[in-house]
């Protein structure tokens, strides 16, 4: 049986990082155009969250000045990274730096940057805010989708990258699950 978390006690931080590090994530960066030009932050805490009507969320630091930045301008993108992004993730996970001065990109719809060599983008207006600990959770709409890439996605794992082939050395085995919400087979909702 797991021990109860009490807040306040320095080794409940370690100890949460390192259980849900076992939950593997998408590396995405989340983009806006801010009055002073595009900003942009690595974020592994994203999710499909409505199939109707098309929602996403996704957790910033309530302290991040580039959420800031986005949240003042309503809209954002969410660029899911490929596999061979690593160097993209690592700019856009430092703060403090010019984090376009490398990376090529091109305005979605609502006019945030897409990277170039994405994944995939999903573009959004912001929806609802919520404060959320010391994050918050913001729901976005769904504005226009991009096209998907053929690669593999930028996964995170217990503190570090990991591709797909790290994590399943089998290979895919080709099961379905039609009950996820990403799933294009949504047989059976409960």
């Amino acid at each position: 049986m797991g021990t109860r978390l009490q807040r306040g006690r320095p080794e409940v931080g370690a100890r949460y990082r390192s259980v849900l590090g076992h939950f593997c994530t998408g590396v995405t960066v989340v983009t806006g155009m801010s009055s002073e030009g595009p900003v942009g932050f690595a974020c592994q805490a994203f999710a499909a969250l409505s199939l109707d009507p098309p929602l996403v969320l996704f957790c910033p630091q309530r302290t991040s000045r580039s959420w800031a930045a986005i949240a003042s301008a309503g809209s954002f993108c969410v660029n899911v990274l490929a596999e061979d992004q690593r160097e993209v993730s690592t700019v856009f996970g430092r703060a403090g730096t010019d984090k376009f001065s490398t990376v090529s990109w091109t305005p979605s719809p609502t006019g945030a940057p897409v990277l170039d060599g994405a994944l995939t983008w999903v573009d959004c207006q912001v929806s609802v805010v919520h404060e959320a600990g010391d994050h918050h959770v913001v729901v976005g709409s769904v504005v226009e989708l991009g096209p998907v890439r053929e690669a593999q996605p930028l996964l995170f794992y217990r503190g570090r990258y990991a591709s797909h082939a790290e994590l399943d050395p089998r290979g895919w085995s080709g099961e379905v699950l039609d009950n996820l919400l990403t799933w294009q087979r949504q047989s059976e909702w409960s």
